[in-house]
Order: C-alpha cells, then structure tokens, then sequence
C-alpha cells in the first residue's frame, strides 16, 4: 500500500510517499531561513508559504518514489495539533488529492506521527512500549498500548521543554531555531555559578519548564543590569542540563513504575545531544531497550505521516471531505 503523506502542521512543508514502514521518497521545504529574521515562526508567512511550496512538494515526492499520482492507493494529512493556518493548507490539499485519485483520506494527528518516525527505522518496534514524545509544543510522557492507542502517564503542566529551549536560547541572543543553536554552543554546564530550579510538580510524571524557563530570563537580565557578563555556552549547557534532568528521571521512573523495558524518544527535542547520550546510558543501566528516530526523522516530516497513517488506515480511521484543521487536540482524540 502506497500512501502520499503530507506535513504542514508548523513550517516545514513535507511530502512523502510511504509503503507500510518504509520510505520511498521525503522531501522537505523548509521556511526557518525566513523564520529567522524573526526570531520565530511567523503563522501568517507560515501558510503563505505552505500554498507556494505544497504542489510542488507533492510532485517532486511522487516523483522521487519512481511511481505516479495514478499509484497512491491512499492520501495521509496531519490534521491536529499545529497552527491552523498551516494546517489548513495541508489538509485543503489533501482532500483535493483524495478526490481527484478516488482514493482513501486518512487523518493523521501530529504527536502519533512523532512517535512513528522510529517505525521507519526500527522495524522490530512494536508496541506496547513507553514513548517521552518531546517537542517545541508538547512534552508527554505516554504508553503506546497499540498503533493507535495511547495512555498519557506525564505531560507538562506550562511550557514545553522545546518552547524552554527556544525561549532562553533567544534571550540569551541566540538566533532561531533557538534549541538548536543552544545545544550546539553549550560547553559545560556549572549549577554553582548559575543555579536553575528543578521544579516539581503534583502529578508525578508531570513537567513545568516556565520556572526554569523564568530564572533563565532573570539570569540574563539581571547581569545586564549590573553590566556583568553573562558566560553564554556555560549558561546553555546549565539550561541544557536541567531540562535532561527532568525528561530523563520522569521517564525512566514511569518506566520502572509501570514494568516498560522498551522505551522510545520522539520529537524535535528527541535530536538534542545531551538527551540523547544520557539517554542511552542510563537504558544501558537499566537494562532498557531504547529506540531513536534518526536526526532527519526528529523534526516536521511528512514519512513520520505516512507511517502512522498505514496504522491508522488499517484501523479504520478514514475522513470524508468534512475533514478540518484542529489546532489543539489530545493525542487520544478518538
């Protein structure tokens, strides 16, 4: 089964055709050169560029797989969660596909891809198993009982450990995509010289990063203020840090908790070097299988879409064309 996915949920615009678990083509226009200027995503210029780019897109993936439009057996959109602009670009264009092909619509919601993107790589991944879905938007802690079957156990009660990273990053004058150019500037982190919190919160595999994400901000300005210079690649590797601190020791408690011995990282944040090498120390510890997607797989990809999408469409979850955009939606919106 051959499904053309399409990604558009924020500001890369992505098409993909997939087969089951495995790529035939992905590829991928993104905006952050003029993102960057801004210092963040601008949502209006965000879909603008969504409608130039997404024909084209679709036709150099079809293109790429060495197949025809007349080939696709089905159409995969994310639907949910993003930025509705953006969204609704992807989803507009999907219906159109799906009718002129007279082929399946298959709605996709954005965190269930992330969590797809190891399906591509790791053939051997099958649920049940513990998933820190870890992004700019979300941080969630959740067992995959099934392809399309999740339980949240942790989610951040504010800011996302992504949106953390971001936040501090530019305070800190660093350009966009902040998390990013953090992690590759970060040297050594030193707690005594900048002592950041590790907040705790009610929930117990729960997350709250705007302390954190606060103290930074105060950090910065007050040395400003006192015409004291701030050490920048200390201060990201502190930040850097802390953030690890709280994804790994939520993560791997839940594990333990509820008796996981495989355990998969996904998201943009999932490609941050720190988190990825104590990752793989501490489930070495532990005994645990761990699972990554590859770098090119972490951020915004329509493959990611069109692996869930097979899982989705052999459960049953086909659209009509009534489908919309939703810009905020719960991983188990079934």
């Amino acid at each position: 089964m051959k499904i053309l996915a399409i990604e558009s949920s924020c500001d890369e615009t992505s098409a993909a055709v997939v087969e089951k678990r495995t790529v035939l083509s992905n590829i991928i226009a993104t905006q952050i050169e003029e993102h960057r200027i801004y210092g963040g995503v601008v949502p209006e210029i965000a879909s603008r560029r969504h409608t130039e780019a997404i024909s084209r897109v679709c036709d150099l993936a079809v293109e790429e797989a060495g197949i025809k439009y007349t080939d696709i057996d089905a159409v995969a959109v994310t639907f949910a969660p993003g930025l509705i602009g953006s969204l609704l670009v992807g989803v507009n264009f999907a219906k159109g596909l799906s009718a002129a092909l007279e082929v399946p619509l298959i709605p996709v919601h954005h965190l269930r891809s992330h969590i797809a993107a190891n399906y591509l790589v790791h053939k051997e991944l099958e649920p049940e198993f513990l998933c820190l879905l870890v992004s700019g938007g979300n941080t969630v802690i959740a067992e995959v009982t099934d392809y399309t079957k999740f339980k949240i156990l942790g989610q951040t009660n504010d800011d996302a450990a992504g949106e953390c990273f971001d936040k501090t990053a530019r305070c800190m004058g660093l350009s966009y995509p902040g998390g990013v150019m953090l992690d590759k500037i970060a040297t050594i982190s030193d707690t005594q010289k900048y002592p950041l919190p590790f907040p705790k919160c009610s929930k117990e595999y729960d997350f709250s990063f705007s302390g954190l994400k606060t103290a930074v901000i105060n950090t910065v300005h007050n040395a400003g203020q006192k015409g004291e210079e701030i050490d920048i690649p200390v201060l990201c590797a502190t930040v850097r840090q802390r953030v690890c601190d709280m994804l790994i020791t939520n993560t791997i408690k839940a594990a333990e908790d509820y008796g996981y011995r495989k355990i998969a990282v996904a998201g943009g944040v999932s490609a941050n070097s720190e988190l990825r090498k104590r990752m793989v120390e501490e489930c070495r510890n532990k005994g645990f299988s761990l699972y990554f997607p590859p770098l090119e797989y972490c951020s915004d990809n329509a493959a990611m879409v069109g692996a869930q999408g097979y899982y989705e469409y052999l459960s049953g979850n086909t659209a009509d064309f009534s489908l919309n955009a939703v810009a905020t939606l719960d991983i188990n919106y079934d």
